[in-house]
């Protein structure tokens, strides 16, 4: 079982390597990297290259790591009981499975996606540890222990938001996606935007990276803002001299798909504003 990337995915070899190597080590790959830079839809391309089911387990800032094994329902069970429903006397009715679970459970090997971990609290990831490392855990409502049929490919993902634990850390192995270059990232334009005209492309390319390396900008525009931006700057029919003409020579067209707070836009009216201030001396 081998994965080597997807016509719809641009994978560059150092990641196929990190892939493949936590297969074979069957440990979680943790993925590091901005935002938008394609950790996420990784898991999906895996999954569909090896041919494989996908879930998803999409963490936010109150999940809990118990949520991945199961939840019990008390207050329903409870109110069975109030009313008389002869379900109260099965306790299994009111455990509702978690994502872990269900790839735990499935009657093929699975990837697992454990989407943003670092938004949950710094404890979530040690409160995986034990689950993730002998895949298994005990549901102590019931008195069974839930082990994997197959060991899934755990694929977990980190904006570097926060610092996961060492022990967690020492678990999984580590791939850092960096932001693509140029020629990486023209390849990756030519799978979402193949009709694109080269001229257009390399002066989109070159206002995209001249924004992104410009001094004091807060937020730095990601690879999917860059292929929103192609997208717009494709269905306005714009060309590369349209792009060269920019409002007094700094403000990008359509820059609402780049920049994301007033904090930027304004740092790009103030060097356009100086631009044109230079320009009548």
């Amino acid at each position: 079982m081998k994965f080597e990337g997807t016509a719809e995915y641009v994978a560059t070899d150092d990641l196929l390597v990190g892939v493949n190597a936590a297969v074979t080590l069957e440990r979680p790959l943790l993925v590091k990297g901005e935002p938008g830079t394609g950790k996420t839809e990784l898991a999906v391309q895996v999954a569909g290259a090896l041919g494989l089911p996908l879930i998803e387990w999409n963490i936010k800032s109150t999940t809990r790591a118990q949520q991945g094994l199961y939840e019990y329902d008390a207050v329903s069970r409870l109110r069975d009981s109030q009313l008389g429903d002869a379900r109260v006397h099965d306790v299994a009715n009111y455990i509702r499975k978690g994502k872990l679970w269900q790839a735990f459970e499935a009657e093929t090997k699975v990837v697992l996606l454990i989407d943003e971990i670092d938004k949950a609290d710094i404890e979530f990831p040690n409160d995986l540890l034990q689950e993730l490392d002998r895949m298994e855990f005990h549901v102590y409502e019931t008195g069974e222990t839930i082990r994997a049929r197959h060991r899934p490919i755990v694929i977990i993902t980190s904006n570097n938001e926060k610092e996961l634990p060492d022990a967690f850390l020492r678990r999984c192995f580590f791939h850092y996606i960096r932001f693509p270059d140029e020629a990486t990232l023209r390849r990756i334009v030519e799978v979402h935007h193949p009709d694109i005209k080269d001229a257009l492309l390399t002066a989109a390319l070159t206002q995209f990276y001249e924004i992104r390396e410009q001094p004091g900008l807060k937020k730095k525009p990601s690879t999917s803002e860059v292929l929103d931006w192609l997208k717009l700057l494709l269905a306005e029919d714009l060309g590369p001299e349209d792009l060269r003409a920019t409002s007094g020579g700094a403000l990008p067209r359509l820059h609402g798909a780049l920049l994301k707070n007033e904090q930027d836009v304004h740092l790009f009216e103030r060097l356009a504003f100086m631009a044109r201030g230079a320009g009548r001396r």
